[in-house]
């Protein structure tokens, strides 16, 4: 009876399946929390506000907008909106949330390493995609799957898409070249560095299960899904810039990249030693794991590998100083860098690699685990929407101080400028604002304390002045 038992446990230890529920329940822990934690809420309340512009105006998908830009119509220059949509997809259906963004990423991403874990059990063994899946399930996919945000999201649709290719290579079914062209095109879409994971499918020649006959339809499929991407990311957002005036990001050329990220090579390097994995001991099996490799290695796997690398590397450059100071911009390579880790501790004796393993678990999620709770100080802007109601009609617009952050706007409910402190306290600019069609200055009190201001007040709180614009105090 011990004995069966103790087997039931070592095949559930080794079912992925198993990980990922687990992964996946304690991920749930604070799942409705408004986007107000520390970690990036300013890009998480940037997502929320195009899908909340979806379901309250208009449902174009071409045309994501957002409340920050002022006087202008707010259509901006950004990834091709496909996660803002299918939150607002589930709006229609449920009513806005601000936390809806959050489940439907988990479990996306889920069933994205779900097929990450099968596509490395097929190309190269179990326990390396065993091995790999957990440490990428520890590292920093374990707060950025919940966040409200299109990272994760993107490269698990590639993972998927990627799966269905080497399913239609093997099994040469048309329905997944389909959902290879479908899944693979929308991941990169959605954030185009995803596109990296692509180039592993340099190793499709060699792979023995393939027909060379398949690989052509492959590589059709591949060049009409980047033909897709050409068309939204070079023809149609240069035009909608053109037309409205208002840029998400602004990518660089490659000198002019390669000269930001000199100077700032403590802020990239750490995004590889630590914010990738999230964890000392599984950067340096990802150190020792590149020693083996090259020394004794899968020559397929080094092939492929490096061929993402590379192209990663290009995205890099492209971003310029925006990669060393964003941490979700490693998303795409960390579970590169687990299938390295992972190849190290499948090199050790059994029992030290499953404690290594353990401790990787353990400094990854212990790493994380504050950003699954909001801090109390925080919790004041929820009461901006019903505020704002209370005394802002609808469609008059605003200037909120705190910073460039969409935050304050999104939770307003409103549109206009999210301005610095030092502006807000300026009258010649908020003036000028002013005769752009602001109506009222909203002065969040928690940021540091303003000089006095020549406007009327027609609304205070604990947490919010407000001031109505059109009505100067003539010294």
């Amino acid at each position: 009876m011990t004995t069966s038992f103790n087997r039931l446990n070592r095949a559930l230890f080794k079912d992925i399946r198993f990980w990922l529920l687990l992964f996946f329940v304690v991920r749930l822990i604070g799942i409705t929390n408004p986007p107000l934690e520390s970690g990036h809420n300013w890009r998480q309340t940037l997502t929320n506000m195009v899908a909340r512009n979806f379901y309250e105006d208009k449902a174009d998908i071409r045309f994501p907008t957002i409340d920050i830009a002022g006087e202008k119509s707010g259509v901006m220059t950004s990834e091709f909106p496909a996660y803002n949509y299918l939150i607002y997809g589930v709006s229609k259906l449920f009513g806005f949330n601000h936390w809806h963004g959050r489940w439907i990423n988990l479990i996306i991403s889920t069933i994205g390493l779900f097929y990450f874990y099968q596509l490395l059990a097929k190309l190269i063994n179990r326990d390396i995609a065993l091995y790999a899946t957990l440490i990428t399930l520890a590292s920093l996919w374990f707060a950025y799957s919940r966040k409200i945000m299109p990272d994760t999201f993107s490269v698990s649709l590639v993972f998927i898409g990627l799966y269905a290719a080497y399913a239609y290579l093997s099994g040469g079914k048309w329905f997944h070249l389909v959902l290879f062209f479908g899944f693979t095109t929308l991941g990169v879409l959605s954030k185009i560095p995803a596109l990296s994971l692509c180039a592993g499918l340099v190793i499709v020649p060699w792979i023995k299960e393939v027909k060379r006959a398949r690989i052509i339809p492959i590589v059709l499929a591949g060049l009409l899904g980047l033909s897709f991407v050409w068309l939204w990311y070079f023809y149609w957002l240069p035009h909608v810039y053109a037309t409205h005036d208002y840029q998400l990001f602004f990518p660089k050329s490659l000198r002019q990249g390669f000269q930001e990220i000199t100077t700032v090579l403590p802020d990239l390097f750490e995004k590889f030693y630590f914010s990738s994995l999230n964890s000392f001991v599984a950067f340096s099996c990802f150190l020792l794991g590149l020693f083996f490799l090259v020394k004794r290695g899968n020559r397929l796997l080094q092939l492929a590998l490096l061929s993402i690398s590379i192209v990663f590397g290009f995205f890099i450059l492209k971003t310029g100083s925006v990669f060393p100071t964003h941490s979700y911009y490693t998303v795409p390579f960390a579970p590169v860098m687990a299938i390295v880790a992972a190849y190290f501790l499948l090199q050790l004796p059994k029992k030290i690699g499953v404690v290594l393993l353990g401790v990787i678990l353990i400094e990854g999620i212990a790493n994380q685990q504050h950003d699954f709770f909001l801090r109390d100080s925080e919790l004041y802007k929820l009461e901006l929407a019903s505020t704002m109601e209370r005394v802002i009609p609808t469609d008059d617009l605003v200037v909120i101080n705190g910073g460039t952050t969409p935050q304050n706007i999104y939770f307003a409910h409103r549109k206009g400028w999210a301005v610095r402190n030092s502006e807000a306290s300026n009258p010649g600019f908020v003036d000028s604002l002013a005769q752009l069609g602001a109506k009222y200055l909203i002065v969040d009190k928690h940021q540091p304390s303003m000089s006095e201001l020549r406007y009327d007040v027609v609304f205070k709180s604990e947490h919010y002045d407000v001031y109505v614009l059109d009505s100067l105090i003539v010294n």
